[in-house]
């Protein structure tokens, strides 16, 4: 049974227990001595704690040998937590086998590209397809649901731990294995795939099934569309061990739900996650902050994404870092008020549960020096006392609980195969990265004070008046069809170089680029110019492209020309382009902007679609706005994108949260990387802009 078809209620309802927004962390007692967890619980209690994630990484300590099990320390710390008020989102404990496991059954180890081993010594050192490791992890899971199935601080299920964290890709015998069985659902016959495949090529024609291998390391680059179905299995194989773990729980407990946290963030891209979405009952994920230009905009589109992948119900941050983490280059603690307003834009864009790893700060281990809620300074620090305070916002935003994302006017579409595919070797260069250019039109958008979701393929795209599909490099005919579609009835969709390019196969749409989106774009491309490091493109509106350029020939009559090429080979020709048909429009934009020099292009195609921001113009830029709706009221997180005070003006709203505002209607400042959250009417006007231009939808002219 899919999640969709389960009640949306996420955790499990215990008796008595109002509605709140759910505040803890992971938890690992079997680190501490017996005299720490009483500690722990008082500090929890101090804190707000209310749930902690609980024996992530505690199999060798449950099952010390194969016949062996050690439930007594588990029962205990459960038991402490339900007498302390804590409930317990329970791990399966099978993220990274016992070194008893692997020592009786090397044969579960990965192997890599390369055809090395990947030894013990870290974690998630398991093959995905191996039975061997899936029989016995599953006993493990059997066990863990019969003891504590009927426990009453259970709450949720918490399958592995980050799956495919490190364990994505293998490419073992046991993968082969499964990678046939996985082509041969997928093509039916050879002759099938070999015509996918275009294995005619490099004289690479199969002639059975058991002839094919996973893309291991090859004497120059393997087949394309064999590394792209690879990326496809090994999402699907990882898949499948989750729902296998998750049919145990549900054998057991049919009424506690499941989940497992996905991690949308920065460059994570080998689990195809909206694919995943429906194999649990709520989405989970980690976040952590990467020290960069646009950090802050990268934590808001990855919440955004998730959120969006969650379907717009509240969804579950398993982590976040209280400050700095161990796995970076440099690993820079935050500044005052980062903790609070990570957190609470995670919260604005869809978590009904703030969580960290981990609780306590490890003395020991390879995560020792990551921090934690109580670091190694102990509860009198900085560090504790912000999470304090942190535990008592969530209990004053108590009453946003359960509430739905609110529709923005403007998605960005995030598309996992134009991701994978984009970037694999053989291209016009190396250096494309689709998630930067995903970035670029976010932050862009974030700078003109415009909200936007960022959306999986497959979201219906009609609510939005503006679409910007970055890089949309693979587009199936359905996926072209329902983008011209969106474009006759009135929508306005803006792509970028590299895209309509190929096929679901990787197959070139032949007679000019961009391939599928030639005819809805009204311009025709006949060879790529990547840019080389060393160079620039100079448009004729002030601005530079990097990265990518073409040579735009236009073929309709109906497009007209943004921008042109001021310098180069290209000067005078085309660089952005419009195409208006009937209500919509259709943008090609064909050089990377950067968010600076997309800015004119993002104020063109939002006066075009009638979209204006819901923010006064001197908070545009300055402030991130999100909606959040429940029932009748809209709740409104206003988030300092600066390290500086902004006055705010005079608020239209009841003022829930904001530690520097003053009474509704009056001037209120926002503090330095602080947040205020407003509750309005769900039919209030926008804080700025005209009040009618939200409710434009396509087709609704």
């Amino acid at each position: 049974m899919s999640s969709s078809s389960r009640p949306l209620s996420w955790l499990k309802q215990q008796p008595g227990r109002a509605p709140h927004l759910s505040f803890g962390a992971d938890y690992n007692p079997d680190q501490w001595p017996r005299e720490v967890w009483d500690e722990d619980i008082a500090l929890m209690r101090e804190a707000g704690v209310t749930i902690v994630s609980l024996a992530i990484f505690s199999w060798a300590r449950i099952q010390p040998a194969k016949d062996e099990w050690d439930f007594a320390w588990l029962d205990e710390i459960m038991d402490l937590l339900h007498a302390g008020g804590i409930q317990v989102d329970l791990a399966t404990a099978t993220a990274s086998p016992p070194p008893w496991l692997t020592t009786l059954h090397p044969e579960i180890l990965p192997v890599t590209v390369n055809g090395d081993t990947v030894w013990p010594g870290a974690r998630q050192h398991w093959r995905p397809t191996s039975p061997v490791f899936r029989d016995h992890a599953l006993r493990l899971v059997d066990a863990m649901a019969e003891r504590y199935g009927d426990h009453p601080a259970l709450v949720a299920w918490h399958v592995s731990n980050e799956l495919g964290c490190h364990n994505i890709y293998d490419f073992s015998d046991d993968a082969a294995r499964a990678f046939r069985l996985w082509l041969e659902r997928r093509y039916g016959t050879i002759e099938q795939l070999n015509h996918v495949w275009g294995t005619a090529f490099w004289s690479q024609r199969y002639g059975s099934f058991e002839q094919i291998l996973p893309p291991r390391l090859a004497a120059s680059h393997p087949n394309p569309t064999q590394q792209l179905d690879f990326k496809r299995f090994s999402s699907d194989a990882l898949k499948e061990y989750l729902v296998a773990e998750r049919e145990v729980l549900r054998r057991h407990t049919p009424d506690v739900p499941v989940t497992t946290n996905f991690m949308v963030m920065h460059e994570t891209r080998g689990m195809n996650y909206p694919d995943w979405a429906a194999e649990v009952d709520f989405v989970s994920n980690d976040h952590y902050v990467m020290p960069s230009e646009q950090d802050r905009d990268e934590l808001s589109f990855s919440a955004n994404l998730t959120g969006n992948i969650a379907g717009g119900r509240p969804w579950f941050l398993m982590e976040h870092s209280t400050s700095a983490v161990n796995w970076q280059s440099v690993n820079l603690a935050k500044r005052e008020g980062e903790l609070l307003r990570d957190s609470l834009t995670h919260v604005a864009h869809g978590a009904d549960a703030v969580c960290f790893f981990q609780w306590r700060q490890s003395a020991a281990g390879a995560e020792k020096y990551h921090s934690g809620m109580v670091p190694h300074a102990g509860a009198d620090s900085a560090v504790f006392r912000e999470v304090v305070r942190l535990g008592e916002t969530l209990r004053t935003l108590a009453p946003l609980a359960g509430a739905t994302r609110s529709t923005a006017p403007v998605a960005i579409l995030f598309d996992w195969e134009s991701w994978w595919a984009s970037e694999q070797d053989s291209h016009p260069t190396d250096r494309l990265r689709y998630r930067a250019e995903a970035l670029d039109w976010y932050t862009a958008l974030l700078n003109a004070g415009i909200r936007a979701d960022v959306v999986p393929t497959g979201t219906p795209l009609e609510r939005y008046r503006v679409v910007i599909a970055p890089i949309l490099h693979v587009v199936p005919d359905a996926l072209a069809a329902s983008l011209s579609a969106y474009v006759e009835l009135g929508g306005h969709l803006v792509t970028t170089y590299f895209s309509g390019i190929v096929d679901e196969n990787d197959h070139v749409f032949l007679g000019g680029y961009p391939g599928a989106l030639r005819d809805l774009l009204g311009i025709r491309i006949e060879e790529f110019a990547p840019l080389l490091d060393t160079e620039q493109a100079l448009l004729d509106t002030g601005v530079t492209g990097t990265l990518w350029t073409d040579r735009i020939e236009v073929t309709g009559a109906d497009v007209s020309v943004l921008a042109r090429y001021a310098s180069g080979e290209f000067a005078g020709l085309p660089a952005v382009t419009r195409r208006d048909t009937g209500d919509g429009t259709a943008t090609y934009v064909s050089t990377r902007l950067r968010p600076a020099g997309l800015a004119g292009v993002v104020d063109a195609l939002l006066a075009r679609a009638g979209v204006e921001s819901e923010l006064p113009a001197a908070l545009r830029g300055v402030v991130e706005v999100t909606r959040r709706t429940q029932g009748s009221e809209d709740y409104w997180f206003l988030v300092n994108r600066t390290a500086e005070p902004v006055d705010l003006g005079a608020l239209d709203g009841d003022v829930v949260l904001g530690h520097e505002s003053s009474a509704p209607g009056q001037t209120a400042t926002l503090s330095a990387r602080g947040v205020v959250v407003l509750r309005r009417p769900v039919d209030a006007p926008p804080l700025g802009g005209s009040p009618e231009q939200h409710e434009l939808r396509v087709g609704a002219h």
